[in-house]
């Protein structure tokens, strides 16, 4: 897989030091899964802050801590403690464990000319969805309220950017105004994650934004 658009490194510092909302860790634990690059960046930030933890102040616990700890684990249900999903099909292992499998198991909502979503459960504080857009197709021009990621899973689209290929992801910001058409052929299936609503151009789009929850 040739990966040509990758994670900032602000991204990814954030998703080392957990402070990513769900939806966006969602998106970035997918694209390292593909990524070398971004892996290999991502590994040498976990390192640093790893550093910097062993030369912070050790902490006091209580004495029974351990037990606690301990005592939660052995609590544990099976359901709880199942092992993580493998990739399935299209989708890399991290989606396919959130989705519980691969495009089958996935709840698709129409939005018109072909074009479907399925909005997955996350944080309120940022929302992630499946988009399936039929080759040729275009979302409507829009801009953005705040910060969105999309990472490519099949197919490819092109905007006023570039082309982004299965393992691209592109970071669009409230700056960029775009409309991403699918390539002819096979379906688009992106996984995208938004902390704003998207700020549509045309009417009818926004009149059915509340309802589509995009």
């Amino acid at each position: 897989m040739s990966i040509k658009h990758h994670l900032t490194d602000q991204l990814l510092m954030a998703y080392a030091a957990g402070e990513l909302p769900e939806a966006f860790n969602l998106v970035a634990a997918t694209h390292v899964s593909l990524c070398d690059e971004c892996r290999a960046r991502l590994a040498s930030f976990e390192a640093v802050g790893g550093a910097m933890l062993e030369s912070e102040d050790v902490a006091a616990m209580s004495d029974d801590s351990l037990a606690a700890c301990m005592d939660r684990i052995s609590g544990l249900s099976q359901a709880t403690a199942r092992r993580p999903l493998k990739r399935a099909g299209i989708f890399p292992a991290p989606l396919a464990d959130y989705v519980g499998g691969g495009v089958g198991k996935v709840k698709w909502r129409s939005l018109g000319m072909g074009v479907r979503q399925a909005i997955l459960p996350t944080g309120k504080d940022a929302s992630a969805r499946l988009l399936y857009i039929p080759g040729g197709q275009a979302v409507p021009d829009h801009g953005h309220r705040g910060l969105e990621l999309t990472l490519v899973l099949q197919g490819a689209f092109r905007d006023e950017t570039d082309r982004f290929g299965p393992g691209d992801i592109e970071i669009a910001d409230e700056a960029m105004q775009h409309t991403p058409v699918a390539e002819d052929g096979e379906v688009c299936i992106c996984l995208a994650a938004t902390d704003a609503p998207l700020k549509f151009n045309a009417i009818i789009p926004r009149l059915a934004q509340p309802f589509l929850r995009i």
